[in-house]
């Protein structure tokens, strides 16, 4: 629907980039991985059917998913899910899609649990992506999100400093820079559960991201230290990055046996795909499928 089309807000779009090598791989991001996978570990359940892994880029967190028969990796960039194929190898468990966040091309109630990490920053609506996230959920699905924190310790001495002239402590987000946003913990929360979901456990995670630090202080160390502080995410949020676990409510049924694609122009539910492409039937639009990709950012032309 045009009118549709013209109201999706800016989309942070990663084709192309090496990211995954200059951020990860060579970025000295050890620490930051490592304390977000013991997070991953204690709030994510440890098994499921069909996992919805939101922003999966090359696919650094899937492997942390073996409990569930089948992960869908959603991202907007076709390379980054390229890569996630060569990182991951070759196994009917994993799902590829290019998408966008706010028009899933997923049925209502298709998913069990879903992940949403170092996404959410990128938002500039965030609170249209949860609700297209929260459309895709089942009855009692978890919902594991990560957001990034503006009320955190380092945002609140530079404020009250005066070296930051925007507030931690107001609700709004903020774009420190171009499409990249932290959010105040209680605003999220509000997000949540306006949406539907009952916040179940929060994590404080990075509480050592600092440059000295890490280059100082053993990693195993500095992880340990993390890991133990991370429980007081349970009375305060006051970390760079913030883990919630939530549980969404009945308010949308299961999805029907069989069914799993929506035409994202539409919402009209899509056959299984037929050579290179699935039809949609209601509006004509025609969604391509290459090197095992599903490609739902723009529609093709039909012959």
């Amino acid at each position: 629907m045009p009118s549709e089309r013209q109201s999706v807000p800016r989309i942070c779009d990663y084709e192309g980039s090496d990211y995954q090598q200059r951020f990860w791989e060579q970025g000295e991001r050890q620490y930051e991985d490592q304390t977000e996978a013991i997070a991953i570990r204690r709030l994510l359940p440890k098994s499921g059917k069909l996992l919805l892994e939101v922003g999966a880029g090359a696919g650094r967190n899937t492997p942390r998913y073996q409990g569930y028969e089948r992960v869908v990796l959603m991202d907007y960039s076709t390379t980054q899910l390229a890569q996630a194929q060569e990182f991951l190898g070759d196994s009917e468990r994993y799902i590829y899609v290019a998408a966008d966040v706010y028009r899933l091309p997923f049925v209502d109630g298709l998913f069990d649990a879903a992940t949403m990490i170092r996404v959410l920053h990128h938002m500039t609506d965030a609170p249209k992506a949860l609700a297209q996230i929260r459309q895709t959920l089942g009855p009692k699905a978890i919902f594991l999100l990560e957001y990034a924190n503006k009320l955190n310790f380092k945002a609140i001495a530079r404020y009250l400093l005066g070296r930051q002239a925007w507030s931690p402590f107001q609700h709004e987000p903020v774009e420190f820079i171009e499409l990249n946003f932290n959010f105040h913990p209680r605003a999220v929360r509000g997000w949540l559960h306006s949406l539907g979901f009952a916040i179940q456990r929060q994590i404080t995670v990075s509480h050592f991201r600092v440059g000295w630090l890490k280059r100082n202080v053993p990693l195993r160390l500095l992880v340990a230290l993390d890991a133990l502080f991370q429980y007081s995410g349970a009375f305060w949020q006051l970390t760079p990055s913030v883990f919630v676990r939530a549980q969404a409510n009945n308010k949308v049924p299961a999805a029907e046996a069989g069914s799993f694609f929506k035409c994202p122009s539409c919402g009209a539910a899509l056959p299984e795909v037929r050579k290179n492409y699935l039809d949609c039937g209601e509006c004509d639009s025609r969604w391509g499928f290459e090197n095992g990709i599903y490609n739902f950012k723009e529609p093709q032309k039909s012959s």
